[in-house]
């Protein structure tokens, strides 16, 4: 690798998967330059945040950060180089927050580290293609290469494979922030993996806003089960996961190649948002609570002993009491695995926003998000319970607090004991301890895996 800065970066991450992996990526450019990464913001000559804005909350904690920023770099380091990356900035830039933060170097859309290349490039007075063939790895291969600090420790990471969405529900800003569809070549995203797996990584997480929809925009293109049964080839890969899914484009047939290809895992990831009809045409989610309900059919029917995740939102406009309850009665009937719960947030520019009035008080939002997030914690709980005794196999990601860390493959976490090394292995464990978000337990190599074909579902409390 050629220096060509004696420079430090530190980048801070909002957001999604998505968000983790654009950050990966520019700190994969930044490497190739030669610029090392700092522990700390303090160490840093560059720093980026990486932004988003899918809740206030989260467009507030980069407001923040560009004021705490501005004021550093005024009064006492002026040469610090900074970066704005993601959402804010979106793919057609952000004149009102360029304005409000003169002490911004560099702008970047999404998924687009090259801005920052670019400037750093011309402060040397070099060109982006007079370095393009002296600033990489020996790797020569690679899409991507890890960050350095990554290499040989990363065991798990996200490769996105269709940026953007034209989906458009009325609550949501990403097809304003990050564009239409744009679904990447599987050549590209097949070396992307390949490369990935080199450098250490056993399972990839393939990445879309709606990632049922990858080749959509294609005529004639490749598919996701097409783009699954290529990866799954890959030597050295063990597992593949993808998100996230959405119940009018998860087809039988992808459920099929899920059930179907070993290195893909059980788990799948299907928001439903509302479990009222007449919310869910608001939102424009264009399904009915039934069609919800016969998706976790489907799913069980191919994969009894699989998990399935969702997202829920509180609190979307005009939603009544008696509308949450049927969210409530949903989710206790359903007994998913996992429930992401937000309380709505309305997002300039989208249809909830403009027409409708955000009417749910604050505190109502978070009465019914805590309501469901205790029935939520009963039921992981219960189905956890039924883990315990049994061994299973996880994939180990590293080291937390003194136990390993890992992951079944239906997304359970699982801690254990053990003074091997044992990061990125696969072992078996017999589980001793379990609650609603976690599980215990012990290395056992020698045992077969004891997981029952199914959970009874409808016996968990």
């Amino acid at each position: 690798m050629v220096e060509f800065f004696a420079m430090k970066y530190h980048i801070q991450t909002l957001g999604c998967q998505m968000n983790t992996a654009d950050s990966q990526r520019l700190a994969s450019e930044l490497e190739k330059l030669g610029i090392e990464s700092a522990a700390s913001p303090v160490d840093a000559d560059v720093l980026v945040l990486n932004t988003c804005v899918v809740r206030q909350h989260a467009e507030d904690k980069a407001l923040g950060w560009l004021h705490r920023v501005s004021h550093l770099k005024k009064h006492h380091r002026p040469d610090v180089i900074v970066g704005l990356m993601g959402c804010l900035v979106g793919v057609k830039g952000n004149a009102k927050v360029q304005a409000a933060f003169p002490a911004v170097d560099v702008f970047m859309a999404p998924s687009e580290p090259e801005p920052m290349v670019q400037h750093l490039l011309e402060r040397e007075g070099l060109a982006l293609d007079e370095q393009s063939t002296q600033n990489r790895y020996a790797l020569q291969d690679a899409d991507l290469v890890l960050p350095f600090h990554e290499q040989r420790n990363l065991v798990s990471t996200h490769v996105p494979v269709v940026y953007g969405c034209s989906h458009a529900c009325a609550f949501c800003i990403i097809p304003f922030r990050r564009g239409i569809e744009r679904s990447r070549p599987v050549g590209e995203i097949a070396a992307e993996v390949r490369a990935l797996v080199t450098q250490g990584v056993k399972e990839i997480t393939l990445l879309g806003q709606i990632v049922d929809r990858y080749g959509y925009d294609v005529p004639d293109g490749p598919n996701l089960e097409q783009l699954l049964h290529v990866v799954h080839e890959i030597d050295g890969l063990e597992r593949i996961r993808f998100l996230t899914s959405h119940p009018s484009y998860m087809t039988d047939e992808l459920l099929d190649t899920v059930a179907e290809l070993p290195k893909v895992t059980p788990h799948i990831e299907v928001p439903v948002q509302a479990g009222d009809d007449e919310v869910l045409a608001n939102m424009k989610r264009g399904y009915v609570a039934e069609d919800y309900r016969r998706l976790v059919d489907r799913i069980r029917e191919r994969m009894p002993s699989g998990s399935i995740a969702c997202d829920i939102i509180v609190g979307f406009p005009g939603e009544s009491s008696e509308q949450f309850q049927r969210t409530y009665d949903l989710l206790a009937e359903l007994k998913l695995d996992k429930v992401h719960i937000a309380k709505y947030s309305p997002r300039p520019g989208t249809v909830s926003e403009r027409r409708m009035q955000d009417n749910v008080p604050v505190e109502e939002k978070e009465r019914r998000h805590s309501t469901l997030d205790e029935m939520q914690a009963r039921v992981q709980a219960g189905i956890n319970r039924y883990y315990l005794g049994r061994t299973v196999e996880v994939l180990v990601e590293d080291n937390h607090k003194g136990k390993w860390r890992g992951r079944t493959d239906t997304n359970k976490l699982v801690f254990f004991d053990d003074p091997t090394d044992r990061n990125g292995q696969l072992v078996k464990v017999e589980i001793t301890q379990t609650g609603p978000w976690s599980m215990q337990a012990q290395l056992h190599t020698h045992l077969a895996d004891s997981i029952p074909e199914a959970i009874p579902i409808h016996a968990i409390a």
